[in-house]
Parts: C-alpha cells; sequence; structure tokens
C-alpha cells in the first residue's frame, strides 16, 4: 500500500514539474503575453517603459496617425475658426465624417471627428486650414516628431492611409506622442469623449460616438485614445488609462486582439506597480553640512512607479557644490546648489534640482554698515531728531 502511494506521489511530482517547465508559475506575474507584433506599456508622467514587445521596430500605423494632427489642431490656437471643405478633403477615400465640398465646419468640431469617427476627410480639412496644405501640415507633423523625440518616425500624410511608403513609426514614439498631447487638457478632453455633438453652417447637427471601445464600454478605467486599421497595417490601438494614483498608455501594432491586450497590460501594470513618493517637496533633512544644513530643499517631489521588489534597490545619492563662504557672504548664494539623484539597480532614473532658502529668525538678522552707510545713516538721524523737535533745517 506504501509503496503504491510512493508511485502515485512520484507521478504526480513528475506531471507537475513538466507543467512548471511548461507553464512557468510567476511568467504572467512577470510579462504579459500579446498577440501584437510590437507594443508597449508606458507609465505616462514619468515615461517608464513597464512592457514592451519589439518597441523600436518601424512599423505602418494607420490612423493612430490622427493623433498628431489632432495634436497640432489644438495648438494651433484656431479650434474657434470656421473651415471651408475642399474638394480635396471631401474626396478622401476610407472612414469619413460626410463632409461635402463647400460645408463650414469649426475647427474644433472637425477635430472631435477626426478622434471619434476617425474622419480622412476631416484630416485633410485640418490639414488644409492649419498647414495652409497638405505639404505644409506634414512639414509641422515631423517638426512636431522631431521636438518630442520621435526618431523612429516619418509622416507623409495627415490620416495614415496606405498612400506614401515613408510613413510609418513605432509603438515606443507613439507612445511618447501620446505623453505629450495628454499633457494638453483640451487634447485630453477630445481623445476622452465618449459622445459630441457638433454642427455645420446650413445643415443639421451630427451626433458621433467614439469608435474606442475600450472607453465607451469596455474598461471602465481607460480616459481616451484612437482606433486604427487599413490593410497593410492591420489593427493599431494607443489607449490610455488611469486607476488610483497611476497613469499608463499602451500601444499596439498589427493586433487582431487589441481590446484585450490592452484590458490584460493595464492590469498587469496596475497591479504590479505602484507609485512610490521617493522624495518629498520641501526642505531636506539630515544633511551634516554646516552650511547647508536646515537651507535647502528641492521644490517638486519625485514619485517613481515601482513593484515591490524594486523598492529595495533604490539609490538617492546628494550631490552639493562646495560652499565658497568669502564670494557668498557677499553676494549671496546661488539658487541651485546641488542634485539629488535617484537610482534603480544602479541606474538613473531621474533627479531633482536642489535650491539654496536663506531660512532666517528675526534674531539671527544683524545689520552691517559700511563708511558710507554710517555718514548716511548719522545724517538720516539727524534729518529725523530736527523733525520732531521742530526745527527746521535753514535755522
Amino acid at each position: 500500500m506504501l509503496k503504491r502511494n510512493y508511485k502515485k506521489y512520484f507521478s504526480f511530482l513528475a506531471i507537475f514539474t513538466l507543467l512548471v517547465a511548461l507553464f512557468p508559475i510567476n511568467s504572467y506575474a512577470e510579462r504579459p503575453s500579446t498577440f501584437a507584433q510590437t507594443a508597449i506599456l508606458m507609465e505616462q508622467d514619468t515615461g517608464r517603459v513597464l512592457y514592451d514587445k519589439k518597441m523600436h521596430q518601424k512599423m505602418r500605423i494607420a490612423s493612430i496617425t490622427k493623433i498628431m494632427t489632432a495634436l497640432l489642431a489644438v495648438e494651433s490656437g484656431k479650434l474657434d475658426e470656421m473651415v471651408t471643405v475642399s474638394k480635396n478633403a471631401a474626396y478622401t477615400e476610407g472612414s469619413s465624417i460626410y463632409l461635402k465640398p463647400g460645408d463650414k465646419m469649426k475647427l474644433e468640431d472637425l477635430t472631435y471627428g477626426l478622434m471619434l469617427r476617425s474622419g480622412n476627410d476631416a484630416a485633410v480639412a485640418i490639414a488644409e486650414h492649419v498647414g495652409g496644405s497638405l505639404e505644409g501640415f506634414v512639414y509641422l507633423m515631423n517638426q512636431k516628431a522631431e521636438e518630442i523625440g520621435m526618431s523612429n518616425t516619418y509622416f507623409s500624410n495627415p490620416h495614415g492611409l496606405d498612400d506614401h511608403e515613408k510613413h510609418f513609426s513605432t509603438a515606443y514614439d507613439m507612445a511618447l506622442l501620446t505623453q505629450y498631447a495628454m499633457q494638453n487638457e483640451t487634447y485630453k478632453k477630445i481623445s476622452g469623449t465618449k459622445k459630441h455633438r457638433a454642427s455645420r453652417e446650413g445643415g443639421p447637427d451630427n451626433i458621433w460616438g467614439n469608435k474606442n471601445r475600450l472607453l465607451t464600454s469596455l474598461y471602465e478605467y481607460c480616459t481616451g485614445g484612437k482606433t486604427g486599421y487599413t490593410k497593410r497595417a492591420r489593427r493599431t490601438l494607443v489607449t490610455t488609462a488611469e486607476k488610483d494614483d497611476m497613469r499608463l498608455i499602451a500601444v499596439t501594432l498589427n493586433d487582431g486582439n487589441d481590446w484585450n491586450d490592452h484590458r490584460n497590460l493595464y492590469e498587469w501594470g496596475f497591479n504590479t506597480f505602484e507609485m512610490v513618493t521617493l522624495a518629498e517637496a520641501g526642505l531636506i533633512k539630515g544633511l551634516k553640512d554646516p552650511y547647508y544644513k536646515n537651507h535647502v530643499e528641492v521644490k517638486h517631489p519625485f514619485i517613481y512607479p515601482l513593484t515591490e521588489a524594486e523598492k529595495v534597490n533604490v539609490d538617492i545619492k546628494i550631490k552639493l557644490i562646495k560652499p565658497d563662504i568669502k564670494k557668498w557672504k557677499r553676494s549671496g548664494p546661488p539658487e541651485i546648489v546641488g542634485k539629488m539623484n535617484f537610482y534603480l539597480s544602479g541606474e538613473k532614473i531621474g533627479d531633482r534640482s536642489i535650491f539654496y532658502e536663506a531660512i532666517q529668525s528675526t534674531s539671527s538678522i544683524s545689520i552691517s554698515v559700511g563708511k558710507d552707510e554710517k555718514s548716511a545713516f548719522f545724517h538720516l538721524f539727524i534729518h529725523v531728531l530736527t523733525r520732531a523737535l521742530g526745527v527746521t533745517e535753514n535755522g
């Protein structure tokens, strides 16, 4: 009987070992899987990449191109202007908000049509109005991409149709673009709108629903994003999500299961990482240097997404410039006197400038008066005294 139990035990152990080998227990906790050809999950405030899959591989991107188009429309400062739709815009192929030549619509409404309904006609109308021409707008798109740091991106049109070979980006670059765009409150509002009523001059109002199903129904923490599809790019998707104090950006390119992949990426990110305050804003305590003690501060907190295991691997190093006591007594110290540097497993993850603040009490204030100042002070004293006694200066 005992021998038979041992056989069952060893059989169970062998099967369990095989299952662990084939499906490691920690694999899902450490790194989720996606169907995307390339993908990224980025924490919005710090830009930390939490997950990546070939994130720097250049890909066709379809209609997520329109994130840049919408951003430039918002930044143009022309959202209240009326746009007259050209034939070129009205006859643009693909997804549409059904503009007609000669239609007049506010640039703001066109931008909603661009983001919610992915209108290619709206994209061309916006480009012609903001850039003066399609070519002019494409120049602005690439100029902004360079400014943001999208080093593996090139735009050839404002909508993402496959009408140019040289039109590509990467999952990482599109996350950078979204991180930048989400700092603009107007863009953020448009991107996260579920329904919008638009009017065109002389025509009926349009009510547009957002095509981003993650925002409208599938994921309660989704705050915005942009869908995309062409035959060559396949399904592309950029979304944003926020839960508690963490804001995330997900990008998938060529992903036939993008809704589920984004939701799974977000759940993994929110469950695996937390926003940890590594430095509070305010006075830096614990310094031994007598000149700097109780006189230096950081003006902004440093908050970073960390796993539970990573917390013990964080190191904070403070570097202060050597005080020039004689010079600083005359002119005062510089505003910035050092850096607070933050490291994770030896790799720098950020820093904060250290500012000098001359914190004094009234009991410690002393007055130093030079020879000329003494003379001026004496004459001022005599003047006040004679006025108090009612004596005029000319006798």
